[in-house]
């Protein structure tokens, strides 16, 4: 393949492992003489360019080569900025594109009525002009729903899949999960000290707003109950539950994992705030208020933890940091091939290359029935022979 030019940006949280993916897509496009410009701050990058701005370009475009590159992948986060933008609706238009004529729609959610705008068209015309052959998004699945669409542009795209909440549908892992979950049994461990000196009831609340992987395998490797957004838990019988193992255990302690979208039944979790670019609004933290009825039902005393951002920061783990090199040098032989709108991926334990996700179907939930004990509330250790690595399917 002669001489191309190569885009590449991060969208949505941040997770350990990005740097990883850009360095070696960076250092292979190097050595076969092709060009790597990084898209500063995601989708944003190519909504928000302003060619007639030196400024702009500045903020948004960095050359990429192997001297700024080289130490990127020994540090956690995103060299190249992130943001959380989703060009198809956008709820404003830059300043400087204003006066031209852009798609709009009309969107009614929980009877608010809102107008976006499509900028599909400035991003085809910014990717043009940076004169960008292929592009590799990197991110979760609003990322990538926002990657289909150029896709079906007729844009040459190649997905990566990242998210601590491990959700992206066709892969069994996610950039960022084993990280997560190392970093939320460490955490959990520590404070069994804490929760075990006052004899209360720990409860940790861990990100998962739609899918409780997160929750459910840091429950499954420190052998707690857990709650998940994907089945409604009875409030009585979790407390009773937890009160049972507080009492078993010989230093007079319980703890149990709460995925942020998990409820339980005659409860829904608060919303606050205005919501992103892909209609996500901030959920109150249900741990508090399930540490409320703890207390209002048993008299016994809890402590609350919030495991979120935390699990998120610092450097990749080995696992999170050997499979963001792959999927990276896995995009970059993609693109040698000549293939577009794919993604790499996980399946039955392998590495795979996969189509882009379909945005209509929305993140990939826990399969209650093979993965979740409805009746103990824990994750299921039964009947493991045969299954992938990390015990789910796409």
């Amino acid at each position: 393949m002669p001489g191309k030019r190569i885009g590449i940006l991060t969208g949505g949280g941040d997770v350990p492992g990005l740097n990883s993916v850009i360095k070696n897509v960076v250092y292979r496009g190097a050595t076969d003489g092709h060009e790597v410009i990084g898209i500063r701050r995601g989708w944003e990058g190519l909504t928000h360019l302003n060619f007639d701005d030196v400024a702009s370009r500045s903020k948004y475009v960095l050359p990429l080569n192997k001297e700024n590159t080289r130490t990127i992948d020994r540090t956690g986060g995103t060299f190249l900025h992130t943001s959380r933008t989703n060009p198809s609706k956008m709820k404003q238009i830059p300043e400087f594109l204003k006066g031209r004529d852009f798609p709009s729609a009309q969107t009614t959610k929980k009877g608010e009525t809102s107008t976006t705008f499509d900028l599909s068209s400035q991003v085809l015309d910014n990717l043009g002009r940076l004169g960008i052959d292929y592009l590799v998004a990197i991110g979760g699945d609003d990322t990538l729903s926002y990657a289909a669409r150029l896709d079906q542009l007729g844009f040459n795209v190649i997905g990566i899949p990242k998210t601590m909440d491990n959700d992206v549908r066709n892969t069994e892992y996610c950039i960022g999960f084993s990280t997560a979950i190392s970093r939320a049994n460490d955490a959990i461990q520590r404070q069994r000290t804490t929760v075990g000196s006052h004899e209360r009831i720990g409860v940790f609340r861990v990100f998962g707003r739609d899918a409780g992987y997160t929750a459910l395998y840091t429950a499954y490797v420190t052998s707690l109950r857990c709650a998940i957004p994907e089945y409604k838990f009875n409030l009585d019988k979790m407390i009773d539950l937890l009160l049972t193992d507080k009492r078993n255990n010989p230093s007079n302690y319980a703890l149990v994992v709460l995925s942020e979208g998990a409820e339980w039944e005659g409860y829904t979790i608060r919303e606050y705030g205005e919501a992103d670019a892909f209609g996500h609004r901030k959920k109150s933290n249900v741990a508090e208020d399930f540490s409320d009825e703890i207390k209002k039902r048993s008299g016994d005393e809890t402590v609350v933890s919030d495991l979120t951002y935390d699990l998120r920061s610092g450097a990749p783990d080995f696992a999170d940091k050997l499979i963001a090199t792959t999927f990276g040098t896995m995009a970059y032989d993609a693109i040698q091939l000549h293939k577009k709108g794919l993604m790499t991926a996980i399946v039955e334990g392998k590495y795979a290359m996969v189509q882009i996700p379909d945005p209509k179907l929305g993140p990939r939930h826990v399969d209650v029935a093979s993965m979740f004990n409805v009746d103990r509330y824990r994750p299921s250790y039964s009947h493991k022979d045969g299954m992938p690595l990390f015990l789910t399917r796409p």
